[in-house]
């Protein structure tokens, strides 16, 4: 295998999981990145050697992790982190960098966050089918955008099915169940001036209750996953239509183009002009 694979991922067009980038690297002693923050989630598996993960909180803390064989490290969006090989024994590592709407929900569930980086397999053959199933996206770049963001999902499984840390979701199938139905009201209605409210009447629960529950399964409140749901689907507007931003805002629920302006700004930090600029598809 080559010291070093590389691929970019230039489809966006899937929503709950995308990839941005993946690859595979042996590298040399003390080679490092960062400082640096990613716009989105990045996750290394450790083949061989050793390494240093360097992360700093949003109150300037920082916290050092040593990592070896058969573990990984999470990287998450917004976060300033430093990560070195060993000086004796540089690592050896595969990786993804990944986001979409339920990204965050997955990697709560496995216990991953900037606060709990560090993934330790249940067992080494967990570990094993997870290198795996990395390495063979990063040694098949010709495959179709479909059976690729396919394979993040396999990762995506064996990092679950594999942590240590993995959480127990409170509440079981009926909190799921509610979940679901609040999901796909927002996939119907997005477009409509819909609340908190709307969604826990349409589950029949009390609005305190159902944000709670729908956190515990999604890892984000359900305004957050209202509000990014509408600017992935403006997102995808600006890429692939000619519509004008004042078109666009109705479209995914903002009549004041303004204020859908700057929700996406704030999700994309840039503005939907911006943005379109960059990722027009011709």
């Amino acid at each position: 295998m080559a010291n070093l694979l590389f691929h970019m991922f230039s489809d966006e067009r899937y929503m709950d999981l995308s990839i941005y980038q993946y690859g595979y690297e042996k590298c040399r002693p003390l080679h490092s990145y960062g400082p640096f923050i990613r716009n989105h989630y990045l996750f290394h598996y450790v083949i061989s050697g050793k390494g240093t993960l360097l992360t700093d909180d949003k109150k300037n803390h920082s916290t050092e992790y040593q990592l070896g064989p058969g573990m990984g490290f999470l990287i998450e969006p917004d976060y300033i982190n430093t990560y070195f090989a060993d000086r004796e024994d540089p690592w050896e590592y595969t990786w993804v960098e990944f986001g979409g709407l339920r990204a965050k929900e997955i990697l709560e569930s496995a216990g991953l966050s900037s606060a709990s980086p560090v993934y330790v397999p249940r067992t080494p053959q967990h570990g094993e089918i997870l290198k795996n199933e990395l390495l063979y996206l990063s040694q098949n770049p010709e495959e179709s955008p479909l059976r690729q963001v396919g394979r993040l999902y396999f990762i995506m499984d064996a990092l679950l099915e594999g942590s240590t840390a993995r959480r127990k979701v409170q509440g079981g199938k009926l909190a799921e169940f509610y979940t679901r139905e609040a999901v796909t009201f927002i996939e119907q209605n997005y477009a409509s001036p819909i609340t908190v409210e709307d969604m826990a009447q349409r589950c029949n629960l009390d609005r305190s209750y159902f944000g709670k529950i729908f956190k515990d399964i999604m890892g984000q409140s359900p305004q957050e996953f209202l509000i990014n749901y509408r600017m992935t689907k403006a997102a995808s507007l600006l890429k692939t239509t000619d519509l004008s931003i004042g078109e666009i805002s109705p479209l995914v629920g903002y009549s004041n183009q303004l204020h859908f302006s700057r929700a996406f700004k704030n999700v994309f930090n840039v503005s939907p002009r911006e943005y379109r600029q960059k990722n027009k598809l011709m």
